[in-house]
Parts: structure tokens; sequence; C-alpha cells
């Protein structure tokens, strides 16, 4: 069910006299609780893709403001782990 929930929220728009009906349905299902907990693949997979990315972001603003105070580009590399050819184009965006 959790499932069907999932492809209603990717594929379908319900308007919300259609969601609150769905909603409706699910909640008198006997196992309502546990469906609803029930995690959806791309759910996670967005999370971690999210984090994954919000932690890339946080490294080249690390790496940026090393640049600003004056940091060797290896020692930003080694500091951040953010690739050579990364920390040349922040360079260039502060130029």
């Amino acid at each position: 069910m959790r499932m069907i929930l999932g492809f209603f929220e990717r594929y379908l728009i319900l308007s919300e006299q259609e969601e609150e009906r769905l909603m409706t349905e699910i909640k008198q299902m006997d196992d309502s609780d546990e469906i609803m907990h029930l995690p959806i693949s791309w759910e996670e997979k967005g999370k971690k893709e999210g984090k994954k990315e919000g932690e890339i972001e946080a490294r080249r603003k690390v790496a940026l403001e090393m640049l600003k105070e004056g940091f060797t580009i290896d020692v930003i590399e080694k500091v951040t782990l953010v690739d050579r050819e990364e920390i040349a184009k922040l360079k260039k965006s502060i130029i």
C-alpha cells in the first residue's frame, strides 16, 4: 500500500479531496500504522543523495574560504578532499 502511495505522489496528482479520501481509506486498514512507516526506496535514495550533495557543498565552501585565506591548493585538497580541478574553478570564481 505504501508503494501505491508513492506511485500516487510521484505520477498522479491528486486533488485535496482525493488525497483525503485515500488517507481515510488507508487509516481504516488494520495495518495502516505499519504501512505508513514503510520506507519507499526512492525516498531513502533521495535522502542519501541529498545528504551527500550537502556534504560536497560544505567542502566546497570550506575550500573557498581557505583559498580566500591564502592556503595552497595542496593543503586545501588534503583538508577538504575537494579535487584540484574543483579548487581551480573555485579560485577562478574569486578572482
